[in-house]
């Protein structure tokens, strides 16, 4: 399983893509149908690549990959809509020695949905490179593109012209 680029921006919902890297952050893409193209600041945004990520263990911390491995090969996978018991039962299954105490509800239905999202992708099937890949170097036209999508200018509201008496 690759997940290598693939990160968690907090504050926004879904997994993105980082494209590429600027001096001020990245330039990430959704995962969704939509694509929608982001500048994250490093200065103000935090995240999270998945392949760094541990779910709290009893003794060790478990990396999010080996649970997402055990739930490739799990028969059935809840749903996100699912009761917190049919989830907690489920991840007792692919995380057996979590700690149900620091492990919530709520991080097992973001990380039930991030398995959603990846299932289907072809980057969840392939191996993880052996070689580190060098990032490629941003493209003007990909920055002014994304932060033209964020940045969308506003409409004003014209005033009306004041009178003269």
């Amino acid at each position: 399983m690759n997940l290598q680029g693939i990160v968690a921006v907090s504050g926004k919902p879904g997994l993105w893509k980082a494209l590429a890297q600027n001096k001020t952050g990245y330039v990430l893409e959704s995962l969704d149908e939509q694509k929608t193209k982001l500048i994250a600041n490093l200065s103000t945004a935090k995240l999270a690549a998945l392949n760094e990520i541990t779910i709290f263990g009893l003794e060790e911390d478990i990396k999010l990959v080996d649970v997402f491995e055990r739930m490739k090969a799990s028969a059935t996978v809840p749903g996100v809509k699912d009761d917190g018991k049919a989830m907690r039962n489920f991840f007792r299954e692919v995380a057996p020695d979590h700690d149900e105490e620091k492990v919530y509800a709520s991080d097992m239905k973001k990380i039930i949905n991030w398995f959603l999202l990846l299932k289907d992708l072809p980057l969840f099937s392939e191996e993880l490179p052996t070689a580190p890949v060098a990032a490629e170097p941003v493209k003007e036209e990909e920055v002014a593109e994304a932060v033209a999508v964020e940045e969308a200018p506003k409409a004003k509201a014209k005033k009306p012209a004041a009178k003269k008496a």
